[in-house]
């Protein structure tokens, strides 16, 4: 009879061999959280403070300073849009007789009035017709139709924002200018961000919503009825109401329209000078059709004071 082999007893899994300790891995860092915005909100209210300051001492201290503030914005405004179209569509716009005619154009406007400005504009406009001609025929409509857009768009516009300089209490016209349009944001981001529901441009601007435009308004309106009541000379607060209204509404399609214009060119920001802001023209945005808008009210209302 074969006999049966023996068999030791296998131990348990746990007891064949000792298991080697794992190493510990820390777990991955959280992403920053960014704003909803997708700002950075100190650089950017850093920077805003730093502009505000800028702006209110070269004011009341001096005006051409505040002048040389405007041409070197306008300079370096129309500099990013030329560059962005360049860039993107291929779209070539002289720089130069942009930069001198802008120039131009704003102490046209602070020392001659409306109707000089709007020769300077006119004698721009020639000068880039006639500058293109030093290239080639090739896309010369389609460069010199952009350049006069840009022409207009920023150096012009901006000339209302002399306009209210050269007046008596241009100083006092020019900074609630500059609140209006920066409460028509605040208020607008304050209260789209918080209780923002319902989409006021979706397909231009998804981030704005018909209840922050409300907000801008309301807040508009309260800045402006105290601006006119306390520094503008014969204003009154049911005026502030109606320019607050006024600064709202321009204040929000100047930046839907800079947004069409960033969606058709297909980037995020016309530049990267500004930190938390981009650069000059989408600071700029709001502030440029703004002007002409306050500059004729405030002359319906008041008149130009000069």
């Amino acid at each position: 009879m074969a006999q049966t082999q023996y068999m030791p007893p296998v131990p348990p899994v746990s007891e064949q061999a000792p298991q080697m300790p794992q190493p510990h891995i820390p777990p991955a860092p959280a992403a920053p959280k960014q704003p909803k915005a997708g700002r950075d909100l100190r650089a950017a209210i850093g920077v805003g403070v730093g502009l505000g300051v800028v702006i209110v001492a070269s004011l009341f201290f001096v005006k051409w300073l505040f002048t040389g503030v405007v041409v070197a914005a306008v300079a370096v405004g129309a500099w990013e849009l030329t560059s962005r179209l360049l860039e993107a569509k291929g779209i070539r716009v002289p720089l130069v007789p942009l930069v001198v005619g802008g120039a131009a154009m704003e102490v046209s406007a602070y020392l001659g009035g409306a109707q000089a400005a709007l020769v300077a504009f006119a004698l721009t406009c020639l000068g880039l017709l006639v500058w293109r001609m030093s290239e080639p025929p090739e896309d010369y409509l389609r460069d010199v139709t952009a350049a006069v857009f840009t022409a207009f768009y920023v150096p012009y516009l901006a000339t209302f924002v002399m306009l209210m300089l050269a007046a008596d209490d241009g100083p006092q016209r020019v900074v609630l200018f500059l609140v209006l349009t920066v409460c028509s944001d605040t208020g607008a981001y304050a209260v789209g961000s918080r209780f923002g529901r319902h989409k006021l441009a979706p397909r231009i601007s998804p981030g704005k919503t018909r209840e922050g435009l409300v907000g801008g308004v309301l807040l508009c309106m309260i800045a402006g009825a105290l601006g006119m009541q306390f520094m503008i000379d014969k204003g009154s607060w049911w005026q502030g109401l109606v320019l607050g209204a006024c600064v709202a509404v321009s204040a929000t399609l100047g930046d839907l329209g800079e947004s069409m214009i960033k969606r058709d060119l297909g980037i995020k920001d016309m530049g990267t000078l500004l930190p938390g802001h981009g650069g000059i023209m989408d600071r700029l945005d709001s502030l440029l059709p703004t002007a002409p808008v306050v500059w004729l009210v405030l002359a319906g209302l008041v008149g130009t004071n000069m």
